[in-house]
């Protein structure tokens, strides 16, 4: 090239700028497994899952949504969900359990990373973005870094407690003497991150590879404590779990805040007992079960009382399933629960279909 075509080269005008935004990759496999277990709460699944889809992890693909309902009936707002694009929908035939819903949840995942969400939950802006970075600060500088909770938030603003103890007999027992919001928690709040014993489950993020080298949850949980088996056996293999109040999210029905009905203290003490069978001495388990069979007797007495045959049978259950539990008929008693559950779940679509008749 002579000098002449140079100097004609350097006086033509720049190119023009890029006006359209550059093409933004999407990842092949997402960073984030949200698992959301649904039963017969099909709005707040679908209000939670509408403002997932908000957020720039799941604009982006680096996060999926899985949802696993155990069993609830046909509802409108099911092929809504299925249509919605980052979302997968599971629906069971038959009331599995949460833990095993879990379980199904984070199978179906393909996230390096799972976080498990009630659908009671709301969320602030970023915070799936957040708490995934937090994490992965977190695992920089402590490579065992397995699970992380977070700060939970009442519907009206105030502190709700989402950390606590691993529970033990004596806890237990003396913990009835306080208010039930404070019962299994702690009793001090800080606003430093740092490991603790146990993290609740509604908002828990998880290392995937310390969910597999786990087994996941414990499928004889059916129903709560799951979350404290989870932690207790992630630090017996030797990982942390972390609690970050910085980050928080807002629990709209927690069980303290709920009158609890009598179906429900099935599983409550079902799950206290499978979880002492598991991690206390023989002699507290065999001791846990004669009080509840005690507290059986006693509620089964007062709702006869009163006239109240269902609960009078519901209260006879439990302290045959006690029972179960004391002559290790460990089957048996998760057998007689679940009789329990279908009875219920059976009388509510028999009610459902006497208000909504089809013509």
């Amino acid at each position: 090239m002579d000098f002449t075509a140079t100097s004609q080269l350097s006086v033509l005008p720049p190119l023009p700028r890029r006006t359209h935004p550059r093409l933004r990759l999407m990842p092949a496999v997402p960073r984030l497994s949200v698992v959301v277990v649904n039963y017969l709460c099909w709005h707040d699944t679908a209000t939670l899952v509408r403002q997932l889809r908000t957020t720039p992890a799941l604009r982006h693909g680096a996060a999926e949504i899985i949802i696993v309902d155990n069993d609830s009936p046909w509802h409108p707002l099911i092929p809504r969900l299925r249509r919605m694009s980052g979302v997968s929908l599971r629906r069971w035939r038959g009331n599995r359990g949460f833990a095993r819903a879990v379980n199904e949840g984070v199978r179906l995942g393909r996230g390096d990373w799972i976080l498990l969400l009630n659908p009671d939950m709301s969320l602030e802006p970023g915070f799936l973005d957040k708490a995934l970075a937090r994490a992965e600060e977190l695992a920089s500088v402590d490579s065992r870094t397995g699970i992380l909770g977070f700060g939970l938030r009442n519907a009206d603003g105030g502190s709700q407690r989402s950390a606590g103890p691993f529970p033990t007999l004596a806890s237990s027992l003396i913990r009835l003497l306080l208010p039930r919001p404070w019962r299994k928690y702690y009793l001090r709040d800080t606003a430093a991150c740092r490991p603790v014993d146990w993290v609740t489950g509604c908002c828990l993020l998880v290392r995937r590879t310390c969910w597999d080298a786990l087994g996941g949850l414990d499928g004889d949980f059916f129903l709560y404590y799951e979350d404290v088996d989870l932690c207790r056996r992630a630090r017996e293999h030797g990982w942390t779990v972390w609690h970050e109040p910085a980050l928080s999210a807002t629990h709209h029905h927690p069980l303290h805040a709920r009158r609890v009905p009598a179906h429900l203290r099935l599983v409550t003490r079902h799950a206290l007992l499978t979880y002492a069978r598991k991690h206390w001495p023989a002699w507290q388990t065999r001791l846990l079960a004669g009080i509840i069979r005690v507290e059986a007797w006693w509620r089964r007495r007062q709702a006869w009382r009163r006239g109240d045959a269902l609960r009078a049978g519901l209260f006879d259950s439990l302290g045959r399933m006690v029972g179960d539990f004391a002559r290790g008929r460990i089957t048996a008693a998760s057998q007689r629960l679940l009789r329990v559950v279908r009875r219920r779940e059976e009388w509510r679509a028999a009610l459902c279909d006497h208000r909504h008749p089809q013509s």
